[in-house]
């Protein structure tokens, strides 16, 4: 089945009992037991949930994956795919990743003994010579968040791999609608799937998913010991999301493309960060291994006060963290989404502060594109009163 019909078939639908067109919740948190010395198939929905089992069986598929677990957010299956690492190991990292993530990485690990080094991973050759004896773990974004920079999985893949360690890929940007890093040599996609895969603002989840078995079996047990799966209602409004994500994503990559060359084209823009404009770096790479660029754009305007106008006078794009909702949202990531950068790596790891983030919707585009130069032409003239104030 190709990815739409994926989504909107979920996989156990002929094995329910009254032939139910939609999966049914089984909001429990225990399951009567056969005997007083056996388990059956579920006993404890920490452990496990016939819902949430669904629910991964599907995200499993649809990243053409053998094996997926789901977690209470992005954050929390990044946690349990970090605490398969000991004392001494160290993990590399992308130098452009979600602010919650370098919090996790700065602040927690150091505690369990875990170092966290970062390189640009768009240079293969400079992740290669970064790469020491002790990495475990070779993380990365592509596109990234916030400046979308591309990497190249499949040349990761290759250099992780000799080296001993894991390739995970946040896939988190695009789905796997548009993009699938097991295909190219990941060992583990991380989704924060209250992004695009739930597209309704209104479920917190995250996902793991890998084809290596042995590899599965610890995130499972690590996910059962720490209590971090996903809960069963989560599960099946997750389950309801995805039925329309490649419809969804279909219309937001389609309009995305569209603001982004409006954008490209404004005077109060600077420069713009999106995969599908010809002048963006890795475009050629981003095309090898995905089939489309995104809904989200990144663009600095060279001034952070006209940037903070901008969000602040725009309408339909509601000033919100996250990405990959119906609705369109816009923000400041300096300020809001990476704001947790620690301070000593804001130089390396921080976005600049005139940079405006937004996530494009399923809105009609016209009316996106006329907000915006809207919202641009407020800010001017506020920027024009304010230093036409001064002047007095």
């Amino acid at each position: 089945m190709k990815t739409a019909t994926k989504c909107v078939h979920w996989l156990g639908g002929d094995e329910d009992a009254y032939g139910a067109m939609v999966p049914p919740i089984y909001q429990t948190a225990t399951f009567r037991q056969p005997n007083a010395v056996e388990f059956g198939e579920y006993d404890y929905t920490r452990t496990a949930n016939p819902t949430r089992t669904l629910l991964e069986r599907q995200l499993a598929a649809l990243e053409e994956g053998a094996y997926a677990a789901a977690f209470a957010s992005g954050m929390a299956a990044t946690t349990a795919l970090v605490r398969l690492l000991d004392s001494g190991d160290e993990i590399l990292a992308g130098d452009d990743l979600y602010g919650g993530t370098v919090r996790l990485f700065e602040r927690v690990l150091p505690r369990q003994g875990i170092k966290v080094r970062y390189v640009d991973a768009t240079d293969p050759a400079a992740v290669r010579a970064a790469i020491s004896v002790h990495t475990r773990m070779l993380l990365i974004e592509t596109p990234s968040n916030p400046l979308m920079r591309i990497a190249d999985i499949e040349a990761l893949a290759d250099v992780a791999h000799r080296a001993g360690a894991w390739l995970v890929v946040d896939n988190s940007m695009l789905s796997p609608c548009l993009q699938r890093p097991l295909r190219h040599g990941a060992d583990v996609v991380i989704h924060s799937a209250t992004k695009f895969l739930c597209g309704h603002s209104d479920v917190t989840a995250g996902a793991l998913i890998t084809n290596d078995a042995g590899l599965y079996e610890r995130i499972a047990f690590q996910q059962n010991a720490e209590g971090a799966g996903l809960s069963p209602f989560e599960s099946w409004l997750l389950l309801r999301g995805l039925k329309t994500l490649a419809l969804r994503v279909e219309r937001q990559n389609a309009s995305a493309e569209r603001i982004a060359e409006y954008l490209s084209r404004h005077k109060a823009v600077k420069r713009v960060f999106y995969p599908g404009l010809g002048t963006h770096p890795g475009r050629e790479v981003h095309r090898r291994q995905a089939t489309g660029n995104g809904a989200v754009i990144s663009f600095t305007t060279g001034d952070a006060e006209l940037s903070r106008r901008v969000a602040e006078s725009a309408r339909l794009f509601a000033i919100a963290v996250s990405f990959g909702s119906v609705n369109s949202s816009i923000s400041l990531p300096c300020y809001m989404s990476h704001a947790s950068v620690p301070e000593d790596l804001r130089a390396q790891l921080g976005p600049p502060a005139d940079l405006v983030r937004i996530s494009v919707g399923i809105e009609d585009v016209e009316d996106l594109i006329e907000d915006l130069d809207r919202a641009f032409t407020i800010a001017a003239r506020l920027a024009e009163r304010c230093a036409a104030s001064i002047g007095k």
